[in-house]
C-alpha cells in the first residue's frame, strides 16, 4: 500500500488537513491509516498519511473506500501511467526467463539498458551504472567526480533536492532533508542561491535585464575555491522553476575554465517529462554526468541510472556502487521496455504539446487572479504559484492548501511545492479530455478562493 502524498511543508496537525481527516477518510480506509501510523517512523512528506491506495491504473489512483483520484504526483515515476500493460507483460516475462543475476554476471536485459541509456543520451555520455534509487546514482556520481579531479568539493545550490542520503543531502539544499541532522554534513559541499527570476535574490526581476547575476555567482564560487570538484544541479528545478535563458550556458562555460565537472541531476525531469528527453537539452548544454531514476521502472519497480562521459570511466580499480541489485535483469527489463514505450508511443513530443496547452489555458483562465502569482514549468511538469496578493507577491501558503485539499475532495491528487505552489505533474500518456477535466478542478478550486479572499477571509 501507498499513500497519497500530503503537501510539501505542511504539518501533520494543519487545519486543512484534520477537516480532510475528519470529513472526507472513508469508514475503510480510516483503520489502515491508524495502522500505518501505528506501524511506520513518521516523518515530513511521508507518514502519517492522507489517504490508502489499493490500485493503481493509468492515470488513476483507488482508495480502500473506493474513491478515484487522478494522480498529478506519482512521485514523478508514472510518465507512461501505473500498470502499462505492454511493462507488465515484459516484468512477466523476464521473471520465468532470468528473475535475478549476481553482481559479478552480466546478463542481456542488463547489458541491453546500459546500451539504449548511451544511445539516448546525447553526446559521448555512454557508460553508465545502474543503482536502486536517485539518491544512490547521485552518489556514485560524486565519486566519479572526486576520483576524476582528484578534488572533493562540490557546489549545488540551496532548494535543491539531490536525495536523502547523507551525501545527496549534503548537496541538496531542502532543509526538510538536512536541518535533523547532529553535526556536519559531507565536507565540502559548497552552495549557492539557485535561479529564481520570479523572487530573484539578488534583486533582479527578470533574465532579459539581471546579466544572469545567479550564474555569475557560480563562476565566483568556483573561482574563489579553486578546487572544486563537481557542480551538481537540476536543469530544471521540479518545484517546478525553469531556469534563465542563458544560464546553463554560463555555467556550463565557467565549469570548462574552473576545471569542474557539470553533473545533471534528471530524476525526476528526464525521460520526456519536460518535453524534450531531457531537460538539459531545452538549455543547449552537455553535461558531463547524468542521473536518471523515478520513471525509469516505469512506476513498476525502483532503478536509477548515472550516464557518464567516457573518458570519465576511472574508478575501475575501486568500488564506487556495489549494490546488490546492480544489474538485475526484471529492473533493467523493467526501463529498457520504458523507454521503448516513451519513444514508440511520441510520449516526449507529446508531453512537449500537452504542457503547452495546459499552461496557455491555466494563463488565460485564472491568470489575472489576484492569488495567483505566477503560471510556470515545461512540458508536462508546470505549476500554479498562490499568492496573498499578485502585487507584492506573498506566498499564499494556507490558501495553497485549502486549495489542495478541495482538489482532492473532487478527485485530483497533487503536490505543493515550497509551500505555495501547486505543483502538476500528469503522465504523458494522460487522455486530453482527463488533462482538460483535471485543470477544470484546479481552476475552480482556485476561483472559489480568490473569491474568498475578495470577501475578507484569511
Amino acid at each position: 500500500m501507498a499513500s497519497i502524498t500530503h503537501t510539501e511543508g505542511e504539518s501533520n496537525t494543519s487545519e486543512a488537513r484534520q477537516s480532510w481527516l475528519a470529513t472526507s477518510v472513508g469508514a475503510a480506509s480510516a483503520p489502515l491509516l491508524k495502522r500505518d501510523a501505528d506501524a511506520f517512523l513518521h516523518q515530513s512528506l511521508s507518514s502519517p498519511c492522507v489517504s490508502t491506495i489499493t490500485k493503481a491504473e493509468g492515470i488513476w489512483i483507488e482508495d480502500v473506500d473506493g474513491r478515484r483520484y487522478m494522480d498529478f504526483h506519482g512521485n514523478s515515476v508514472h510518465h507512461i501511467g501505473y500498470g502499462h500493460p505492454r511493462l507488465v507483460a515484459a516484468i512477466k516475462a523476464q521473471l520465468d526467463d532470468l528473475p535475478f543475476a549476481p553482481r559479478r554476471f552480466t546478463n542481456e536485459p542488463a547489458v541491453a539498458l546500459a546500451e539504449k541509456l548511451g544511445q539516448i543520451a546525447p553526446g559521448d555520455l555512454n557508460k553508465v551504472l545502474f543503482t536502486t534509487g536517485g539518491s544512490d546514482a547521485n552518489e556514485v556520481a560524486l565519486k566519479i567526480a572526486r576520483a576524476a579531479t582528484g578534488r572533493f568539493k562540490t557546489l549545488s545550490f540551496w532548494d535543491a533536492f539531490h536525495g536523502a542520503g547523507f551525501g545527496a543531502a549534503s548537496v541538496g539544499g531542502e532543509a526538510t532533508f538536512r536541518s535533523h541532522i547532529a553535526g556536519p554534513l559531507l565536507p565540502g559541499a559548497e552552495h549557492v542561491a539557485p535561479f529564481a527570476c520570479y523572487r530573484c535574490p539578488y534583486g533582479h526581476t527578470g533574465s532579459d535585464v539581471c546579466g544572469l547575476a545567479c550564474a555569475n555567482m557560480v563562476d565566483f564560487v568556483l573561482e574563489r575555491e579553486g578546487d572544486i570538484a563537481a557542480v551538481i544541479a537540476e536543469p530544471m528545478r521540479a518545484v517546478p522553476y525553469v531556469p534563465p535563458p542563458g544560464f546553463w550556458k554560463q555555467v556550463r562555460a565557467a565549469c570548462n575554465r574552473h576545471g569542474a565537472l557539470l553533473i545533471m541531476d534528471e530524476i525526476p525531469t528526464g525521460l520526456g517529462k519536460t518535453g524534450a528527453m531531457f531537460a538539459f537539452q531545452h538549455d543547449e548544454i552537455q553535461p558531463d554526468i547524468v542521473t536518471l531514476g523515478k520513471a525509469l521502472g516505469g512506476g513498476i519497480l525502483p532503478i536509477a541510472a548515472c550516464i557518464a562521459r567516457s573518458n570519465l570511466d576511472v574508478c575501475g580499480d575501486f568500488a564506487i556502487g556495489h549494490y546488490t541489485h546492480e544489474k538485475n535483469p526484471v529492473t533493467a527489463r523493467a526501463a529498457l521496455t520504458t523507454i521503448e514505450i516513451i519513444e514508440e508511443e511520441g510520449l516526449v513530443e507529446r508531453s512537449a504539446r500537452l504542457g503547452s496547452q495546459a499552461m496557455d489555458r491555466l494563463k488565460t483562465k485564472i491568470g489575472a487572479l489576484p492569488i495567483v502569482g505566477d503560471i510556470r514549468g515545461r512540458g508536462l511538469m508546470f505549476g500554479v504559484e498562490i499568492v496573498e496578493d499578485q502585487e507584492e507577491k506573498v506566498p499564499g501558503n494556507l490558501r495553497a492548501e485549502r486549495i489542495y485539499y478541495a482538489c482532492l475532495e473532487a478527485g485530483l491528487s497533487f503536490k505543493i511545492s515550497q509551500g505555495c505552489v501547486l505543483t502538476l505533474s500528469p503522465p504523458l500518456t494522460i487522455e486530453e479530455a482527463d488533462l482538460d477535466r483535471a485543470l477544470t478542478i484546479v481552476e475552480t478550486a482556485i476561483r472559489a478562493e480568490a473569491a474568498r479572499r475578495a470577501n475578507g477571509a484569511g
